[in-house]
């Protein structure tokens, strides 16, 4: 494991609790009245179907979205933090220069960016490509790209919105290899997906949202073993998640 990573204790990623937060949009409510606190160092998969606002909620919690009303905040010192994109933000330059900007965004001394860049170049599987214009590599290529550029940040909170949804089934198991090395360190992993079997392989614990609602925060096997929502057990069935009366469908 990469000491640079690792944290003191895991204890000490400060929570984050949305108070009553909302998203209105031209009047109409994208969230509804959201209550929730993320603390430790869990993986915590938000789910829900499609429009449900997971990725609204997603960019809310990394400061990308200002709520509409409510209050959202750190209870303490705001944590290192990256997000990763269902699709990757590539810079025009090399998969090397990609790494090498962002050390040098965190004010990394120069005579070390090459060296660290590559490190991370090694650890996520792309060395043979440090060359290549980031821009032309595959969506799996990308998204460990993405992955690396994130490592190479230390963050103590690391926010995913379904950076799986496009990848083959090699590229989808390189990524949750990586989810589950970041959460080794000492991350904590906030992720959305619409896939059932990977919230089975990575979820400690999972939010259910239905038409901009908040219906469930529970730990993972309760989630799949008992959801207490007819919505929930419906999504679980695959079946259509018919939204409740009083939601308004979000945008995703």
């Amino acid at each position: 494991m990469n000491d640079m990573l690792r944290h003191a204790t895991t204890a000490g990623i400060t929570p984050q609790a949305f108070e009553g937060v909302t998203v209105n949009h031209r009047g109409q409510p994208l969230l509804q009245p959201l209550d929730l606190r993320l603390s430790g160092c869990r993986r915590t998969l938000v789910m829900g179907p499609n429009g449900a606002g997971k990725s609204l909620l997603m960019r809310l919690a990394h400061g990308l979205l200002t709520s509409s009303s409510g209050r959202l905040r750190w209870e303490g010192p705001t944590p290192r933090q990256a997000m990763v994109f269902q699709r990757p933000v590539m810079l025009k330059r090399s998969a090397l220069a990609n790494l090498t900007y962002a050390l040098a965004v965190n004010d990394t001394p120069r005579s070390r960016r090459r060296l660290l860049a590559r490190e991370a170049l090694e650890r996520f599987g792309l060395a043979a490509l440090e060359k290549r214009p980031a821009r032309v590599l595959s969506g799996g290529e990308q998204q460990r790209l993405a992955l690396a550029r994130a490592w190479l940040t230390r963050p103590e909170v690391l926010f995913l919105d379904e950076p799986t949804s496009a990848l083959d089934p090699a590229a989808i198991k390189a990524v949750e290899d990586a989810v589950l090395e970041f959460h080794a360190a000492g991350t904590r992993i906030v992720m959305s997906s619409h896939d059932l079997h990977q919230a089975r392989r990575l979820a400690d614990d999972v939010l259910f949202l239905c038409g901009g609602r908040l219906l469930e925060h529970t730990p993972a096997e309760r989630f799949f073993t008992a959801p207490a929502s007819p919505e929930a057990r419906a999504f679980i069935r695959g079946e259509l998640v018919v939204i409740p009366a009083n939601a308004h469908p979000p945008g995703h």
